[in-house]
């Protein structure tokens, strides 16, 4: 099949050949598409990281917008999908099956954004408002007053993080009115009217609405089918959340359960007590020497990573491919390029495990994305119809390891090279675990937000009833108002992002459904040197060939369920410290001296914005040179006043 078209090419019936018509075709598009792509991801990265323009590239709302119309034109022009269905049916039962999958996936993502011609408008109109919120958003000036009147800058995380660690409740109320400020400033610069267009597209398509039409693109099943699993999860965990409330106040008193102050009450001393074991500096290392120890490796991939927080810089993690990982029709491999980035103040208290957390994730992201080995550009390609549930999967499960005790033994040490103490673990889950469910409740509440607010008519889409509709929510599933304002929460106004949240929710139940497997399967996940070529083989090597449903089921021989995430919230407290406790000392026993050499077949550039800090490809001992220069690069960042 991979020199099909150059032997066609040489025949004198070649243009008589369906194949080869095919064949052309699906090259065409392919390039195109490819093309298009890394036009927009290059707008996008630029614009969210609010690099300088160059001669080259200039980076602004109009030219994001301009390139993501670009790529849409190309995807929702429905003579593709008949071109495609047409050539399919023309192949003879002897061609390719590669040629048949490339065909399908052009026809199933173009059938995502297939778009009538009266209502390209709409499409465009709504490109345009989500890129101009977006530059606003990134932009407007957030923050709190500090104890003297001042006013201190920071980001939505910076400002998470004074709620978790500030233990002044006058400073942490303030933080979280800084927060709160985030929901009517995006209603009054076009948030409302991006709904309105939103659910006019979806509808027009033959949707409920447009969170029906986002669920049915990358999940493949309708909203009532969604929320059938949403609403077995929430009834099931009610009385654990009612009970985790009463707790609560038991241990801390009623002001535990004013938004502003829970974090603080949950976690707040422990953050200092951890601190000195999760440095951010060293935070890509520690990232690497798992991944290695994991069997990970990125195919070849190069990663532009941009960790450290400043002005103007999109306030969440994320990770995008400019380039995506394939395989051309005359079987060379084309690596991916990722762009990912995460948030961190490296003099901020709990901004290195924060730090962490988000690179195992975003990292995560890109190991999966990286080994798509598929005939075309579409299979690995973030947007629908890519299942956010199954990539969201990958990458919390690579998280959830910095939570093990396990782990911990291993990467979270201090300066001096100390592991972890396990009294302070231990605190950690009497302090936490009776909460856990907490986390589950917050993260379903986006959804049953999304949901709720998809449903409004137009007439009742106003700033005002947004902010009662959010509020309303959180009261209702999280039992009062969250640390986290609903409205704060980035992915509601990012058109990739929206009505995306549930897949972080089906991505938990996956994680525990997976860590159950190999626990049951190895004994052992940290440093299991099966997990790497697992995952690829059984998970990643797909893309969105397999839907996320059936690819759990046949990893894990079990179909998706939400079984041993409840069971693990039911844990007792005094079972999960034996356990973990176990974990722990095993782990410290198998420590050895950290590895002179990082085999992640990956070049990692380090950057900060417009500034290169390291490139592996130029460093004479790669990623780990790589990495040594990101720490010495923080380690002045600190010491500047």
């Amino acid at each position: 099949f991979r020199f099909l078209v150059n032997n066609l090419a040489m025949s004198t019936s070649s243009v008589a050949n369906p194949t080869f018509a095919a064949q052309s075709f699906v090259n065409k598009f392919n390039e195109d598409y490819e093309t298009k792509h890394l036009k927009f991801e290059e707008q996008f990265w630029g614009t969210k990281m609010d690099l300088s323009s160059t001669p080259e590239v200039t980076f602004s709302a109009e030219d994001l917008t301009k390139t993501k119309n670009e790529m849409e034109d190309l995807l929702s022009d429905y003579k593709t999908v008949e071109e495609a269905k047409k050539l399919k049916e023309s192949l003879p039962d002897s061609a390719p099956e590669e040629l048949v999958d490339c065909l399908d996936i052009i026809i199933r993502t173009c059938e995502c954004y297939s778009t009538a011609p009266e209502l390209k408008e709409v499409r465009e109109s709504t490109n345009m408002l989500e890129s101009e919120l977006g530059l606003k958003r990134n932009r407007m000036e957030l923050g709190y007053k500090d104890a003297e009147g001042n006013f201190q800058k920071a980001s939505s995380v910076g400002l998470r993080n004074v709620l978790q660690t500030n233990e002044d409740e006058a400073m942490r109320k303030a933080a979280y009115e800084g927060l709160r400020s985030i929901g009517p400033f995006i209603c009054e610069n076009g948030f409302v009217e991006i709904v309105k267009l939103r659910n006019k597209l979806a509808k027009s398509k033959g949707f409920i609405d447009y969170y029906d039409y986002q669920v049915t693109n990358s999940e493949g099943m309708s909203k009532q089918k969604l929320f059938e699993i949403m609403d077995g999860l929430e009834q099931g965990t009610r009385p654990i959340m009612e009970a985790s409330l009463k707790e609560l106040e038991k241990r801390h008193g009623a002001d535990a359960l004013k938004p502003w102050n829970t974090s603080f009450k949950l976690a707040g001393s422990l953050v200092q007590k951890m601190d000195p074991y999760f440095p951010f500096a060293k935070a890509p290392l520690r990232y690497c020497q798992s991944y290695s120890k994991l069997g990970i490796t990125y195919a070849g991939s190069t990663m532009n990573l941009d960790l450290l927080e400043r002005d103007n810089k999109y306030s969440n993690g994320f990770c995008h491919w400019p380039k995506v990982a394939w395989t051309k029709p005359d079987g060379k491999w084309q690596p991916s390029t990722a762009n990912f980035t995460s948030l961190a103040n490296p003099k901020t208290v709990g901004s290195g495990l924060r730090a962490l957390t988000t690179l195992m994730h975003e990292a995560g992201h890109a190991a999966h994305f990286a080994n798509i080995k598929q005939p075309s550009p579409l299979f690995g390609q973030e947007r629908p119809p890519f299942s956010a549930a199954l990539a969201e999967g990958q990458s919390m499960f690579l998280d959830s390891l910095v939570s093990d005790a396990a782990w911990r033994a291993k990467y979270a040490r201090d300066k001096d090279d100390n592991p972890i103490p396990f009294e302070i673990i231990e605190e950690e889950i009497k302090s936490t675990h009776p909460f856990a469910v907490r986390q589950l409740r917050s993260m379903i509440s986006v959804p049953y937000f999304e949901k709720a607010l998809y449903e409004l008519s137009d007439e009742e889409l106003t700033p005002e009833r947004i902010q009662a509709l959010a509020d309303e929510i959180e009261e209702k599933i999280q039992g009062g108002l969250g640390p986290r304002p609903l409205l704060s929460i980035p992915h509601i106004i990012s058109d990739e992002a929206s009505c995306y949240y549930h897949a972080y929710v089906l991505a938990e139940m996956s994680v525990h459904q997976n860590r159950a497997f190999f626990m049951k399967r190895d004994g052992f996940i940290v440093d299991n040197p099966k997990v790497g070529p697992d995952m690829t083989s059984n998970y990643w090597k797909y893309g969105n060939k397999k839907t996320f449903l059936d690819l759990v089921k046949d990893f894990t021989g079990s179909e998706l369920s939400g079984d041993a995430w409840v069971a693990e919230l039911k844990q007792s407290v005094e079972d999960m410290i034996a356990s973990e406790k176990e974990e722990y000392e095993k782990s410290v026993k198998e420590c050895t001296d950290e590895e002179t050499k990082l085999d992640l077949d990956m070049v990692v550039r380090f950057v900060d914005g417009d500034t290169l800090i390291s490139d592996s490809s130029k460093s004479p001992n790669g990623v780990l040179g790589a990495c040594n220069e990101f720490e010495t690069f923080v380690q002045a960042k600190i010491s500047e006043k």
